[in-house]
Formats: structure tokens, C-alpha cells, sequence
């Protein structure tokens, strides 16, 4: 990093912006977005690919979460990128199993942290070694992730990490289903069954001129029409609290979503204005 920084300073660019690019590799067209959007708020863009164990259960995907790292730098050189930080476990845990780790509060224990328990610990651990590895001035996340990305704003703000946090809007494939790595999982018929995901956020956005339960209700009653999917939570939160609101909401809310289609768990969420 300090080499890039140095070859920026020589190029002309004075103070050059550092912008990090956290991903877990599987690239595909969300992830481009994010790098774009990293390329138009720094001049250096470094994308880490790394598998995080900390963020995985003992009954989860780890061992078989996709990994393409050569098809990855591939793309990332496509777009531009010349730095991608891609390390091994063992390199980011040399001690095996940390055992100090960043708690991500009560809010991390809620949605898909009380499905996925100790989740966003490990996510929020990784993200504050990513931070203090490559020591970018801004770090770029994907709103399709909301807790998450809640979260490390929280972490930067509580724990004053000087990184700015963005977010970027969710990358949806023409069927609507919100791109994710894991879609890779699908077969041809629990693919179409997963659009049922965002059918039902588009329905719960439709019914926010008739308050919360309305939401709620137009939401299941989407996800129950698609025997396929077995919903997991739904949920109508604050996107300053991330807490769920109350019935009588007015004002701008998130529903959150996570369902299992066939084996292969998926969330997805979106934002709109309660009357």
C-alpha cells in the first residue's frame, strides 16, 4: 500500500484517496458496481478477496463457498483494478482461531445474526483487520448486505476508524433476483422460485401507504404462494436503528427478508416511506 501511495505522489496526485473493496471473491456484476463506485471516490482501488472462517457456522458453506480467484483478478483487471489483496487464512490468522474478536452488539444478535450466531462478530473482526491492513480512507459495501453494512458504519463511528462508509445500491438480475454469489447454488427451478424474494419486498413497498402490518402481510403472502421457499425472517426495521418499528411507523423503513430456496439460504431488502 505504501508503494501505491508513493507511485500515486509521483504520478501528480497529491494526498491520493485509498478505497478498499471488501469481498469474499465469486465476483460477479455487483461486486463491479462497488468497485466502480470505489473508483469514482479515490484514486487507488484495492479489492480483498478473502473467505472470512470467522463469519461462517460450524453447519455452514465454507468448505464449498465458491472461490474463483483467477477468474477474479481477471475481471478486476478488466476494470482497471492493479491491487487485490488476497491473503490465507493462516496469513490473516496466524494463531489459528482469534481469540479476540469486535462484538457487533445487540443488533448483531437480531435477523441474520440470530439465524447465523457469531456471524457478524466475525465479519465486523475481519473488516477492522482490513482496515488496519490496507488503511483506506473509504470503504465501499453493497446495500443488498443491510445489516452488515449497518454494522461497520456503527463499528467505524464507535471504534473511530478514520473510513469513510459507503453503500451501493443492490445489483438485480433482469428477473429481479438480487445477484449474489451464492445464486450459483441454484438450479434452474429453485432460480425461479427465488424470485419470489423480490416480488415480495415489491409488494410490501405497494402496501406502505397502509402502515406496517400491511407490509408484513403483503410481504407473506407472497412468500407463502411459493412452496419452494421457506422463509426464514421478514422484517420492517429503522435504518437508523436497524430496530423494528413500531406499528404506528411513519417515515423511511427497510424490510429485510432471508429464505431458503431448495438448500441455499438468501436475503434481500429494500427501503421505502411508510405514510
Amino acid at each position: 500500500m505504501a508503494d501505491a501511495r508513493r507511485k500515486a505522489i509521483d504520478s501528480g496526485t497529491a494526498n491520493p484517496r485509498v478505497v478498499l473493496v471488501p469481498t469474499m471473491g465469486a465476483l460477479h456484476d455487483g461486486h463491479l458496481a462497488l468497485v466502480d463506485r470505489a473508483a469514482e471516490l479515490g484514486d487507488i482501488v484495492v479489492v480483498s478477496i478473502f473467505v472470512n472462517p470467522l463469519q461462517f457456522g460450524p453447519k455452514e458453506d465454507l468448505t464449498s463457498y465458491p472461490r474463483t480467484l483467477d477468474d477474479d483478478v481477471a475481471r478486476l483487471a478488466e476494470r482497471g483494478v492493479k491491487l487485490v489483496f488476497a491473503p490465507t487464512a493462516a496469513e490473516m490468522y496466524p494463531d489459528g482461531q482469534t481469540s479476540v474478536t469486535v462484538s457487533a452488539g445487540d443488533i448483531g444478535t437480531r435477523y441474520e445474526g440470530r439465524t447465523r450466531p457469531g456471524h457478524f462478530d466475525g465479519v465486523l473482526t475481519v473488516v477492522a483487520k482490513l482496515f488496519h491492513i490496507i488503511d483506506p480512507d473509504a470503504a465501499v459495501f453493497g446495500e443488498k448486505d443491510g445489516q452488515q453494512l449497518f454494522l461497520v458504519k456503527r463499528m467505524a463511528s464507535d471504534l473511530s476508524f478514520a473510513v469513510e462508509v459507503h453503500g451501493v445500491e443492490t445489483v438485480r438480475a433482469e428477473d429481479g433476483l438480487a445477484l449474489s454469489s451464492r445464486n450459483v447454488y441454484l438450479d434452474d427451478v429453485e432460480r425461479r422460485s427465488a424470485r419470489v424474494l423480490s416480488r415480495a419486498l415489491e409488494a410490501a413497498a405497494s402496501a406502505a401507504d397502509r402502515g406496517v402490518d400491511a407490509v408484513i402481510a403483503a410481504a407473506q403472502s407472497v412468500i407463502m404462494g411459493e412452496p419452494r421457499v421457506q422463509l426464514d425472517y421478514l422484517a420492517v426495521v429503522d435504518p437508523a436503528t436497524f430496530l423494528p418499528v413500531s406499528g404506528n411507523h411513519h417515515g423511511t423503513a427497510i424490510t429485510l427478508i432471508a429464505a431458503r430456496v431448495g438448500t441455499t439460504r438468501l436475503i434481500d431488502n429494500s427501503r421505502f416511506f411508510i405514510n
